[in-house]
């Protein structure tokens, strides 16, 4: 009984002194594994790809002449502002804006570049001028070669679309990576035009060819601020001149008070558009135009939010053409055209 007893005893004071001991590595890894674990939590969710259900998207709005509602009456049927789609197109600007990117666009407006040459499998469009199988036109576009091609381009890039260069965009063959595009592409220097790697994009304009409308949107902080809501008219496909609006990621280049255009056909300046901001090619985000080089600004127009009638550029209320010219400024700004 007593070996049993003292047995007993030793056992019950092994199990006493092993419990004793053990609460103080249970403390250590209570108090900092968890510490540790949110650490490589927020690391993750920081690193995670962000979804349109990430963003945050206030409607506050600095313009509010001519606003539509999120979903609108027109003719029988009902016109929206497609936020989910918005929403997407902002979670990639927040995606790619994570990376550590030293930013480019492409550049040739009006072929002053020089005219790209003609890709390996070409079509003539409507408008009879070369194309590439995407549709893109060779007139006012860059060449954007295969990786160790360097004897026939494959596609074209459009002015105003946004890359990451991948090299020393001084060599003769730049490589490039499509943002406004997909693929990893080489290009002629002369058609580069090199940004810097420190830019934020925090204004953001959306033009809804399928609803003829647009919002200028604003970040802040970790928040994107919706700042207007209008009608606005976009190009219309009408060969051999009217064009319609592409659709795809550009950056704002250039801002002109007055864009004067020519007649149809002619050389003759016919009138201007005011406060016109240009991003892409020929086409302009810009007031409702004056048919008169001499003429008084024209703020409004009843066909704005109807149907297509521009050649290629975006018609909005002038007061509202303003606000995205003062606020959007050039090399900083990106429009995104949506369907």
């Amino acid at each position: 009984m007593r070996i049993g007893f003292k047995l007993s005893w030793i056992l019950f004071a092994s199990i006493f002194i092993s419990c004793k001991d053990k609460p103080v590595d249970e403390a250590f890894v209570d108090t900092k594994a968890p510490d540790s674990i949110r650490e490589v939590k927020k690391a993750e969710e920081k690193s995670r790809p962000r979804t349109k259900e990430d963003i945050v998207l206030k409607k506050e709005l600095t313009f509010d002449k001519y606003t539509l509602e999120d979903n609108y009456p027109y003719k029988d049927t009902t016109r929206i502002f497609q936020w989910d789609k918005i929403k997407e197109k902002l979670a990639y600007v927040e995606n790619f804006q994570s990376e550590k990117i030293t930013y480019a666009i492409l550049q040739n407006y009006k072929n002053k570049n020089g005219e790209a040459p003609t890709v390996k499998n070409f079509v003539r469009n409507e408008y009879t001028r070369v194309a590439d199988t995407l549709g893109v036109e060779r007139y006012q576009s860059a060449p954007l070669y295969i990786p160790g091609e360097t004897q026939t381009p494959t596609i074209y890039g459009r002015d105003g679309s946004l890359v990451k260069l991948i090299s020393s965009d001084t060599l003769d063959m730049v490589r490039i990576q499509g943002i406004s595009f997909s693929g990893t592409w080489d290009v002629p220097k002369r058609y580069i035009k090199t940004l810097g790697d420190n830019i934020r994009f925090n204004h953001i304009v959306v033009v809804d060819v399928t609803n003829q409308n647009i919002t200028l949107i604003e970040k802040s902080g970790s928040e994107w601020f919706i700042r207007s809501m209008n009608p606005a008219t976009s190009g219309v496909h009408n060969p051999p001149y009217a064009m319609e609006t592409p659709v795809g990621l550009f950056i704002i280049q250039e801002n002109k008070t007055k864009m004067f255009y020519q007649k149809d056909g002619s050389t003759e300046i016919e009138g201007y558009a005011p406060y016109a901001s240009r991003f892409t090619n020929g086409g302009y985000i810009h007031g409702v135009p004056t048919n008169n080089p001499e003429g008084i600004i024209i703020e409004y127009s009843p066909t704005l939010g109807t149907i297509p009638r521009s050649h290629m550029c975006v018609r909005t209320a002038s007061s509202h053409a303003k606000l995205i010219f003062d606020t959007a400024k050039p090399l900083q700004s990106l429009v995104f055209v949506i369907d």
